[in-house]
């Protein structure tokens, strides 16, 4: 039996989104004007179609306009980036998805940074990375997965984060360093660890808050987590499963569940934890992006 608080991405993702779509609606009956995202999805890689469905799924019953892009994996790279200009024209359009990975034919890099920042969604391109890097995260739009966790710590806390020790596991663009700048900016003392860190469990034995995404399933172990400590579990892992006979698999994090939850205060489960947060913060996002283009003013924080 663990002794950790499990905290519910779920439960929590399911109250966010529950206030998105009263502030649409509100914004909806003010303007006139529902808030629209639009997805572009290029080949047919599974767990991408999964995603890119959740992701038109949430729009849908937050009452976005949804718009959904599935082309061909040939497609040109002259080709995607001229309908991203197209979604940067539109007026209906106020956040803008290009689902990662493409492949390989297509520069991620110059698709991502077509995307005008105002529409950047997924808070990817260097303008809302540099906004947020320097503090000014009111004005940025925040990477969705970093955003979900700080969500999760904020309400499973429900205390001030300044002065806490968090360690980061993972210094990827996506999660870790936009992950480290939201801890900053709650005045944490922030140490971000990766695959060169010497003696990284000792370094994560000093943490109040450790944030790991690293992408190895269950590397963090239990006998790292100081007691009482948050564990934010953002790896989403598929490994064999014998015990479900050949071939079966399931999800695991980057960290040992069942050690972990013997040691710490709370902790993310996988699945069930950051995932469900990510798809609410991609749904926070598009709503804030079409409050500022429309011109309305903002509402207090959902983070």
């Amino acid at each position: 039996m663990s002794k950790a608080n499990l905290i519910d991405g779920k439960a929590v993702a399911a109250s966010v989104r529950s206030e998105i779509t009263a502030r649409a609606a509100r914004l909806l009956a003010e303007t006139g004007k529902r808030p629209g995202l639009a997805v572009v999805l290029v080949g047919e890689d599974p767990a991408s179609q999964v995603y890119v469905r959740n992701k038109d799924r949430a729009a849908e019953a937050c009452g976005f306009h949804s718009v959904k892009h599935t082309l061909a994996a040939d497609t040109s790279e002259a080709s995607l980036l001229a309908l991203v200009t197209q979604l940067n024209e539109d007026d209906a359009i106020h956040g803008i998805l290009v689902q990662l990975p493409l492949p390989g034919h297509i520069d991620e890099t110059k698709v991502l940074r077509l995307i005008r920042p105002e529409k950047d969604v997924d808070g990817f391109h260097p303008v809302n990375v540099g906004l947020l890097a320097t503090g000014a995260r009111d004005t940025a739009l925040v990477p969705c997965t970093p955003a979900g966790s700080l969500a999760l710590l904020k309400r499973t806390l429900q205390t001030p984060l300044a002065g806490l020790n968090a360690v980061v596991i993972g210094r990827s663009n996506i999660v870790g360093k936009p992950m480290a700048a939201l801890l900053l900016a709650e005045s944490c003392t922030v140490t971000i660890a990766h695959s060169r860190t010497k003696d990284l469990p000792e370094v994560v034995r000093g943490a109040d808050i450790v944030v790991a995404a690293v992408g190895r399933p269950e590397m963090v172990r239990g006998s790292w987590i100081k007691p009482g400590a948050t564990v934010i579990d953002v790896g989403i892992n598929r490994v064999p499963d014998p015990a479900k006979g050949e071939g079966a698999t399931k999800l695991v994090g980057d960290v040992a569940f069942a050690e972990a939850a013997e040691v710490a205060g709370a902790i993310t489960p996988v699945p069930g934890g950051v995932g469900p947060m990510t798809i609410a913060m991609l749904m926070a996002n598009t709503l804030t992006a079409a409050r500022r283009q429309l011109g309305v003013a903002p509402e207090p924080e959902l983070f």
